[in-house]
């Protein structure tokens, strides 16, 4: 299974950026399974600390704007 993994390893460089990061989260996502702790990216990590300054200054949807955020959604 190792050399198999090894082969693939090298196609995958030849991968577009966008498919070598997709095969990536889906790594994260397997480990974090196996192991139960979910390490963040660093885009992640940025957003999760923007949502919370946005909380810090008291930076919320309206009731409104949620309800038409479903209604586009479909729900």
């Amino acid at each position: 299974m190792i050399s198999a993994l090894k082969q693939m390893l090298q196609t995958i460089e030849s991968w577009p950026p966008e498919d070598q990061q997709a095969l990536a989260e889906a790594a994260r996502e397997i480990e974090a399974e196996r192991t139960g702790v979910y390490v963040m990216t660093p885009e992640e990590e940025s957003a999760v600390e923007e949502g919370l300054a946005q909380a810090d200054r008291g930076e919320f949807a309206s009731d409104d704007e949620i309800a038409a955020l479903w209604r586009r959604q479909g729900n």
